[in-house]
Parts: C-alpha cells; structure tokens; sequence
C-alpha cells in the first residue's frame, strides 16, 4: 500500500510528485510517515496552505496535500468543472495511482465539500472525516442570493488581477488577531489562482447541496470551525454536525475561515487528538 509513497519519500526534496489522472496532471506535496492523511485546500488557496500541518502531522501520518485541478502545480481541466463530483472522481483517480486502499481525509471551505463527496462516492476508502471551515454552499441560501454569489466570483475572477482579488478578499477570510506573517503567507498563495480552477469551483459552489448525503455517512467526522469565521460562520458547522450520525464539532478560539492557518497548534492538537482516538 505504502510501496509508491516510499519510492517518492526516498528520492529526495528535488522531485516534485504528481500523478497523471485522465488528461490532468496532479501535483502534490508528501511527507512523514504512518497512516495516509489526505489534505483538500479550499477556493483561494492550493497544498503550499498546509505548511504548518504537513510540518507537524508528518511525525504521525504520511501526509498528503494535493493542488486540486487549476490550482497551484496541477493543470487545468480542459473543461471546467460544474460540481464537487468531478473533483472527488481525480482525487480517487490518484489515490489509485499512489495505491491508497484507505486514508484519513481533511479538507477546508470547497476542499470539505469534495471530502464529503469523496465520501459518499468511495465510503469503503475513508478511516476518518475531517470538516474544517465547511460550507453548504447553495443549500444555505435563496436562489437570488446564490445567483448573486456566483456572478460576484465570476465577475472577480474575469475582470480582476489575482492580486486585487487577494486584497479584496483576504480581511473577510483572516480574523483580526491573524498576524501580519500570515496575512503576507495567505496574500502570496491567493495571488497564485488561476481563472480554470476558480471558475470551477465557483459553479461547483453553486449547484452544491449535501445536506441528504451527510446521514450516510457513517464513518467518524470531526467538524472544526473557526470562532470569528464570517465567511463560513459557526452556524454552517453546526448544521453539517447535526446531520452526521458520529461527529464531534471543535471551535478554534479566535480563529476566522483560515484558522487552520491562523492557529495551527490548536487546529494541529485537534487533529491529532481526533486521529489518536480509538473508536
């Protein structure tokens, strides 16, 4: 199971890992050892986010933090995605390649609804459920609302730089106890979006609604949301939470959407403390 991830960990920090999926090539970032733990970034970032969990989660997992198609080292789909489907059906696409029969899976914001997908469409491959920042997207809101979200993204991304977009955007995702280290690290990797990949997710946003999928999930989910998270608020965990049939729900103090970010130690402890714990 293991035999791929040791060939990639033996040669070195010179070669950078990707797979092939369909017409797509898939990069991702690998370290540690241990039980596979799968990382899913969210809208705005790619798997350069996860540097302080793959530091710290490496000593326990063999962790693993893909750039979703269009975003970050992987390419572009030739046709933009419309749903979280397609994104869970390349993410299975290369745990086949890297000969993962199972794995923990973690994803923040849009990286948390192609892991609730991901385990609606492959349950035998999940251990455990990670949640962080989650969103219902469509499902949270009226149908003008979500109209009006999608051509407000579309609009960004078509007629804005990546960097106007970064400011734009980055005071709703940080609470205002971020420091200013993390401000530069999440302003430097919002900057690197690009039009495919945020198209996509943005449509897939728009025509999400898992609220029937998530009493079929029977594997344990730890759901995490930031205190001061205005983009994805408390009440959207919440919703998710009452809906699963064994989760548990962990509020990160101070924390806004990218409080993984923001406080790592309490967001890694979690974590851990989840993964450790036997059922």
């Amino acid at each position: 199971m293991f035999k791929e991830l040791e060939i990639y960990l033996k040669r070195g920090t010179d070669i950078m890992p990707y797979v092939k999926v369909e017409d797509l090539s898939i990069h991702y970032e690998i370290e540690g050892n241990g039980e596979p733990l799968v990382l899913l970034h969210g809208m705005s970032n790619n798997s350069q986010s996860w540097k302080e969990q793959i530091q710290e989660l490496k000593e326990h997992y063999t962790v693993i933090a893909w750039d979703a198609p269009g975003y970050g080292k992987s390419s572009d789909p030739a046709e933009e995605f419309r749903n979280f489907k397609e994104f869970a059906r390349i993410l299975n696409g290369m745990m086949d390649q890297l000969k993962l029969e199972k794995i923990h899976l973690l994803g923040h914001s849009m990286g948390a609804a192609i892991a609730i997908e991901y385990c609606c469409l492959y349950p035998d491959k999940i251990n455990k459920l990670i949640l962080a920042d989650s969103t219902r997207g469509a499902a949270a809101l009226t149908p003008e609302e979500n109209e009006t979200k999608l051509k407000n993204r579309l609009f960004s991304i078509e007629n804005l730089s990546t960097e106007e977009i970064a400011e734009k955007r980055i005071q709703a995702l940080l609470s205002p106890h971020a420091s200013e280290k993390v401000h530069t690290r999440v302003k430097e990797i919002m900057t690197q979006i690009r039009p495919a990949g945020y198209r996509s997710v943005a449509y897939s946003l728009y025509h999400l609604n898992q609220m029937k999928s998530l009493s079929h999930i029977d594997v344990p989910v730890l759901v995490i949301c930031g205190e001061l998270d205005t983009v994805t608020p408390i009440k959207e965990s919440e919703a998710i939470h009452e809906e699963l049939i064994n989760s548990r729900l962990v509020i990160i103090p101070e924390g806004g959407h990218l409080c993984y970010q923001e406080n790592p130690e309490k967001f890694n402890s979690s974590i851990l403390e989840f993964l450790n714990d036997i059922e």
